[in-house]
């Protein structure tokens, strides 16, 4: 773990055990890198709420943390990827730049565990594949994180503003 990384103020998962997070490490709460997960939480719960923007904010301002070849930048960027597209999608109406976003994701999504810091990456590169055929399937769909699929709370919001 790096110190820049550390959070002792994120919490444990809600429920699994996922790859980032191990029950007898000390630091941030059992997570490699608490800030990374700190980042997850807001940007899925931004995501699912249809808050696009800022949950691209959440993603790519973490990102900036690690250095490319990592499998956290792999990760990350291609959540980036996820909800840029999904923001092309939704407020343009422009599934040929939602596509492109789409298949770089799933580039940098190729290899990173299925359950990366809590978030269902099967889930997310499943829907990512289909929607590059069927957009629609982007409709309603919600990104899974410790078995639920999270609504954005106030401080979601406020975390997204403090990164502007």
């Amino acid at each position: 773990m790096d110190d820049h990384t550390r959070d002792p103020r994120v919490g444990p998962p809600t429920s699994g055990d996922p790859t980032g997070w191990r029950r007898t490490r000390a630091e941030s709460n059992g997570w490699e890198h608490g800030t990374l997960r700190r980042a997850v939480v807001h940007g899925v719960r931004l995501y699912n709420a249809g808050a696009f923007h800022e949950s691209h904010d959440c993603f790519e301002s973490e990102w900036y943390n690690y250095g490319s070849g990592t499998i956290e930048s792999a990760f990350l960027h291609g959540m980036v990827q996820v909800a840029a597209g999904a923001y092309k999608h939704f407020e343009f109406k422009d599934d040929a730049g939602m596509r492109n976003l789409f298949r770089t994701a799933l580039q940098y999504l190729h290899g990173v565990p299925d359950d990366y810091y809590g978030v269902d990456v099967v889930d997310v590169r499943t829907t990512l594949g289909r929607a590059l055929d069927d957009p629609t399937v982007l409709d309603g769909w919600r990104i899974e994180l410790d078995g639920a699929q999270p609504d954005a709370r106030s401080e979601d919001y406020d975390h997204a503003d403090s990164l502007e």
